[in-house]
C-alpha cells in the first residue's frame, strides 16, 4: 500500500446528522511524510482515530470556509488531542475569521483548560495552536507539498476555497463547495485525484421535505452555490483529471439513492475512475 493517501472521514454535504446517516465534511491527506487535516466537520475526531491517527501528532490543519459543516469540531478535535497527548505546536489554516472561533472555544472551555493545566501539569494549549489567515494563491510549502488555493463560488460566503496539494510524486484537488467554475478546470488540470462535491438533481425536493425547518431560500441556496453530479463529472473531464471522487454529498442519507445513482448521474461525462466517496474510505495515491 501506498504511503500517500486520502481519507474521506465524513462525506455527508449540510451540518445535520440523522439516524443511519454520515457524518459531516472531513479529510486526511497523508502526502509525503505528512499528516493534513482538511475540514473539521462533526465526527472528524472519532474519524482520525478509526485511521489510526494519533491525535497528540496533529500538526496542520487547513479549513476551507466557514460553513459549521467544515469547522465545527475545530475547537473540540484540538482540546482532545491536548488531552490525548498533544504539546507541539498546531499550524491552522483557514479563512479571515477562524481566529475569532479559536478564541471563543478557548473561552467556553477556560475553566477546563485553567485546570488542567493546574492540575495535571499539562502545557497551556493555548499556546501550541497558530492561526494562518489564507487568500487564493500560495498557501503554504513545507516539507515536500505544497499547498495553493482559489476562490470558489459558494454565496454568499467570499473567502471560501478550492485546495491543490503537489508533491513531486502526486497533485490532489478538493474542490471545496462550489458552484461549477471554469477556474477549477485549470486548476485541477492533470490531477491524479479531483475531489469534488455533489449533489443529485432529483433528491432535492425530498431533502427538502426532510429538513422540515427551511424554506425556498434554502433551495435557492443549493443551486447557486453548488455542483450536479454531472457537472462534477464534466470538471473532472476538461480538467483531464485521472480520478475523481465524490464527497459532501447532497443527499447522503435518503434510502431511496445509492451508489449506483451517483454513477448513473456522471455516466456519459467522465471516463475516469469514479469513486463515489463515503466515510472512512481510503483512497491510496
Amino acid at each position: 500500500m501506498s504511503d500517500n493517501y486520502v481519507a474521506l472521514l465524513g462525506t455527508k454535504g449540510g451540518p445535520a446528522i440523522r439516524p443511519g446517516s454520515s457524518m459531516p465534511t472531513s479529510s486526511l491527506y497523508a502526502l509525503n511524510g505528512q499528516k493534513i487535516i482538511v475540514d473539521c466537520g462533526l465526527g472528524v475526531t472519532k474519524g482520525l482515530v478509526d485511521q489510526g491517527m494519533q491525535l497528540k501528532d496533529l500538526s496542520l490543519i487547513i479549513i476551507s470556509h466557514l460553513h459549521s459543516d467544515h469547522y465545527l469540531e475545530l475547537g473540540p478535535l484540538l482540546h482532545t488531542a491536548w488531552t490525548a497527548g498533544l504539546k507541539t505546536n498546531v499550524d491552522i489554516y483557514g479563512p479571515p475569521g477562524l481566529d475569532m472561533y479559536w478564541e471563543g472555544f478557548c473561552a467556553s472551555v477556560k475553566a477546563d483548560i485553567d485546570l488542567r493545566i493546574e492540575d495535571e501539569g499539562r502545557p497551556d494549549m493555548r499556546e501550541l495552536i497558530t492561526i494562518h489567515a489564507i487568500d487564493a494563491g500560495l498557501v503554504l510549502s513545507r516539507d515536500g507539498v505544497t499547498v495553493s488555493a482559489i476562490r470558489n463560488q459558494h454565496p454568499p460566503l467570499v473567502d471560501t476555497f478550492a485546495l491543490s496539494f503537489k508533491t513531486d510524486e502526486v497533485h490532489v484537488v478538493f474542490s471545496g463547495d462550489t458552484a461549477p467554475i471554469k477556474e477549477l478546470e485549470n486548476f485541477a488540470r492533470g490531477a491524479d485525484l479531483l475531489i469534488h462535491e455533489a449533489m443529485l438533481e432529483s433528491a432535492l425536493p425530498a431533502l427538502l421535505e426532510r429538513v422540515g425547518n427551511g424554506s425556498d431560500k434554502l433551495m435557492a441556496h443549493l443551486l447557486k452555490s453548488h455542483t450536479f453530479a454531472h457537472e462534477a463529472a464534466m470538471t473532472a473531464a476538461n480538467a483531464g483529471a485521472k480520478r475523481l471522487a465524490l464527497t459532501h454529498l447532497i443527499p447522503s442519507d435518503d434510502p431511496a439513492y445509492d451508489e449506483k445513482d451517483w454513477q448513473e448521474a456522471c455516466a456519459g461525462h467522465y471516463n475516469g475512475e469514479l469513486i463515489v466517496g463515503h466515510d472512512a474510505i481510503r483512497i491510496e495515491l
